[in-house]
């Protein structure tokens, strides 16, 4: 199989991510998020993009950076899914790559042990890794849902843990 896989890569953190360029939709700056309530801390709100209202994921929570805070140099990937707009809030959006079928590796085991079933791959790109990203994986009602489920078991939930720690 040598065919070329064509991906929008993105920061967060450290990280360079690639999405499909297929599922991108468009890039657009943060604005106004109006929250919702009873939501995962990850999932910021939502947004009227031109009318259709779009619900708005932040990346870096969803990926364990529970301090994150909105910079000018934020963007929103509109991405689609399942004939849904999602939005994902990353640091910032770098370029579109082509990353040939036998740079792409599979990922590791841990990966799927430790619950990361959003990662379908790493590409090889000059001398750094883009990690390739699910959005079906990452965007599932269910594994949100779990992943919620998981977290209120460990002790309550999140929100509870920071007003108690002011």
């Amino acid at each position: 199989m040598n065919r070329e896989l064509h991906i929008v890569g993105f920061q967060v953190g450290r990280e360079t991510y690639g999405v499909p360029i297929t599922s991108l939709h468009e890039i657009v700056r943060v604005p106004e998020i109006t929250a919702v309530p009873d939501a995962p801390d990850y999932l910021e709100g939502v947004i009227n993009l031109r009318g259709k209202i779009v619900s708005v994921m932040d990346l870096r929570k969803r990926f364990g950076d529970k301090q994150a805070k909105l910079k000018k140099q934020n963007r929103i990937l509109v991405v689609e899914h399942s004939g849904k707009l999602a939005g994902l809030i990353v640091d910032s959006a770098s370029e579109v790559l082509k990353i040939a079928g036998e740079d792409i590796e599979a990922p590791p085991a841990a990966f799927q042990e430790g619950g990361l079933n959003c990662v379908t791959g790493l590409g090889k790109v000059k001398d750094r890794l883009i990690v390739l990203l699910d959005m079906t994986r990452l965007l599932a009602p269910e594994n949100l849902l779990q992943e919620k489920a998981a977290a209120e078991e460990k002790g309550g939930k999140p929100e509870a843990k920071a007003v108690a720690a002011r």
